[in-house]
């Protein structure tokens, strides 16, 4: 008889888990998300900046799993785990299983900010991005009739919170952006004053990375134009007013939250299964600790079992994608009697790019580092094969290639549902 496995969550953990077991005899996977979709969450910033269409990043499970007979896809959003009645309540239904992955990922983390939480950017989902590029290009528009320069200013000015990857990639997008773009687009705003900051609360951009891609990365954001604001946080921001920990404060409409992220909590589970950043507390072979049948993968795990990564890993798509495909692997093992192997993450270096023809990549084994073009090209190759689908690559390499022959794209297009008029 089939085990039923739920998978609650189709980022990189869920979907690798969900494939790696298709067509397996032994198996019914059901996979349940709040969309209907598998996106790329690297590149959600260029759907954000208008550089890709959201279809390039992203692709519909059903679509996904069509010629798959045991792989099924239920769209909801989880309420409640009862683990006791191995059941799982969502909001349009209750699903049965005999083992449940919890592959939810992470959301932002505001650190318990509530202007920051109502008035800032976030930049985490599709539909974050799709908002985003119909704020600021609202924002543009608005602009570019403006007659008080003061407040065409805060129109323009873009606060960009947290200098991780995200930060850097979009904080370098937005300077390029301004000295390109909205000089072809908007000659009406040739001449202001908008600008483009960057805060973070350490003492570099890029913190996890080598000190060369920090120091590179550094210099090339200052020839940008952006203004680096290191070891200093946002305390608040009120929608007009962006202020700092020191003090300072920034007259901007525009804060992009990039600074931080947090698993979530579900009723039902004992509060004992948690740790740090409320991640789930994992064995070596991904199981819930405390639980029987449960088990935990992606971001929302924590494992401290690894020896190189006692703090646990990093919350990135190759530890992600690593853990969803042993998983898959064990669960083949267990329905044949064979052990279990536990989980040791296989670091695969760290990259950002900060412009056109500019990127910083670090390389563990043999620890290698590269900046300029030759990064660049590494950084667009390594992004286009991690894509879910080829016609996912095909989007995303077609619209990449005109960007960078024209130093333009045709997606600035302000599309909202009517529920959102009055979004901005």
């Amino acid at each position: 008889m089939q085990k039923h496995i739920v998978v609650v969550g189709g980022g990189f953990a869920g979907i690798n888990l969900a494939k790696s077991l298709g067509r397996h005899p032994n198996f019914k996977v059901t996979l349940v998300d709040k969309n209907n979709y598998n996106f790329f969450p690297p590149l959600v910033y260029q759907v954000a900046t208008a550089f890709l269409e959201p279809s390039s990043i992203s692709y519909p499970f059903r679509k996904l799993f069509a010629g798959k007979k045991n792989l099924f896809f239920r769209l909801g959003r989880l309420k409640q785990v009862l683990p006791e009645e191995n059941k799982i309540v969502l909001d349009n239904g209750e699903l049965s299983y005999d083992y449940l992955v919890f592959a939810t990922g992470a959301e932002t983390n505001f650190f318990g900010n509530e202007n920051i939480k109502k008035h800032a950017i976030p930049m985490k989902t599709l539909s974050d991005a799709i908002a985003m590029r119909n704020v600021l290009l609202m924002r543009m528009e608005q602009a570019s009739i403006c007659k008080n320069p003061q407040e065409a200013n805060r129109l323009l000015t873009m606060v960009i919170a947290g200098g991780g990857p995200t930060g850097v990639e979009i904080s370098g997008m937005f300077a390029e952006m301004k000295k390109g773009i909205l000089r072809k687009d908007y000659p009406e705003l040739i001449g202001s004053n908008g600008l483009v900051y960057l805060v973070d609360g350490g003492k570099s951009v890029l913190s996890p990375m080598s000190e060369k891609s920090q120091t590179d990365t550094m210099e090339v954001l200052t020839r940008l134009g952006v203004k680096l604001i290191m070891s200093t946080h946002v305390n608040d921001f009120d929608g007009d007013t962006v202020t700092l920990s020191d003090g300072m404060q920034i007259q901007s409409k525009n804060l992009i939250w990039a600074a931080g992220v947090t698993a979530k909590i579900f009723d039902g589970i004992p509060a004992s299964w948690y740790g740090r950043g409320k991640r789930l507390l994992v064995d070596e072979y991904n199981k819930v600790i405390g639980s029987e049948n449960i088990y935990a993968i992606g971001d929302t795990a924590l494992m401290l079992s690894d020896p190189e990564f006692p703090n646990g890993h990093p919350q990135v798509a190759q530890a992600a994608i690593q853990q969803g495909k042993l998983l898959a692997k064990n669960f083949k093992n267990m329905a044949t009697g064979k052990s279990p192997e536990g989980f040791r993450y296989k670091d695969q270096g760290s990259m950002a790019i900060i412009g056109s023809a500019k990127a910083v990549v670090d390389l563990p084994r043999p620890k290698i580092h590269m900046n300029g073009l030759v990064a660049w090209l590494v950084w667009l190759f390594i992004h286009l094969m991690s894509l879910i689908t080829y016609r996912n690559r095909a989007r995303t390499f077609w619209n990449w290639t005109v960007a960078y022959l024209s130093r333009d794209q045709s997606l600035r297009m302000i599309i909202k549902p009517p529920d959102q008029e009055d979004i901005v």
